[in-house]
């Protein structure tokens, strides 16, 4: 899995465009009272607390010990697992076929073992249950990471390798039925998304991309925001912000009947 170091108050509040954008698929999930239901990557709670708020029954997994203590600090009545959802064995309070439906918002991108973590999913829903994601779709953020890989290179002569993950529709469906999930409905959209202040973009680095940025010398990193300012602002800046070419795939399935 794609590792981060998380700074989950900056998440909350300089990116919370997350959490918001993600309030559109629990809408499409639908969550009913007494559902049992798995939230993959749930980062610091509110989207899995306003599916508990309906009265289904959702367990907060997260691979990241940051997120799941600030989840647990703010919704303890609610169950939080650090949990990395392609690991080899899942622990045991997540027994196959106990789950509803498995609801993920902007989280399989950071899941290079991809194969792995599909078949866990299938593995945890009931027959007949659901399966609503989003995460980034393919050239995700191309602009902004090749802005930052570019500068990088002029700056100290190393372009590091993104390990994030960005499939098609085209590769993720198959993927998906090869495990037994039917594809009902899938997406693949652009969402240019604002990012806040005039640091908008340089905060966007600091929190995704942390530990290429900690690497650096305060002047490096310095260094580095400004080429990369310099060469995207022609694309991604306007009316007075910078914006994301954020690109999502967003999909509907339902687990085959045995």
């Amino acid at each position: 899995m794609a590792t981060n170091q998380w700074n989950t108050a900056l998440y909350d509040t300089r990116h919370a465009f997350v959490t918001k954008y993600g309030e559109d698929l629990v809408g499409l999930l639908a969550p009913q009272s007494g559902e049992r239901i798995l939230d993959v990557g749930c980062g610091t709670g509110h989207l899995t607390s306003q599916i508990a708020n309906v009265g289904a029954v959702v367990t907060g997994i997260d691979s990241s010990a940051e997120m799941i203590d600030a989840a647990r600090a703010a919704y303890p009545s609610l169950p939080w697992l650090q949990v990395d959802i392609s690991a080899d064995r899942l622990p045991a309070e997540l027994a196959p076929g106990s789950f509803e439906a498995i609801f993920s918002n902007a989280v399989l991108h950071w899941v290079n073992r991809a194969e792995e973590a599909v078949r866990n999913m299938a593995a945890l829903l009931k027959p007949g249950g659901r399966f609503v994601v989003e995460f980034g779709g393919k050239d995700n953020i191309r602009r902004v990471l090749t802005g930052l890989l570019d500068a990088m290179a002029a700056v100290t002569g190393q372009r590091p390798v993104h390990d994030w993950y960005y499939p098609s529709i085209g590769e993720y469906a198959p993927l998906l039925e090869r495990h037994g999930i039917e594809v009902q409905a899938a997406w693949l959209f652009d969402r240019p998304t604002k990012l806040e202040g005039e640091e908008g973009l340089r905060n966007w680095y600091r929190m995704f991309r942390r530990g290429w940025i900690e690497s650096l010398s305060p002047e490096q990193a310095d260094a580095v925001f400004a080429s990369a300012e310099a060469r995207l602002h022609g694309e991604l800046h306007r009316d007075g912000a910078w914006w994301a070419d954020y690109r999502r795939i967003r999909i509907v399935g339902v687990k085959a009947m045995a």
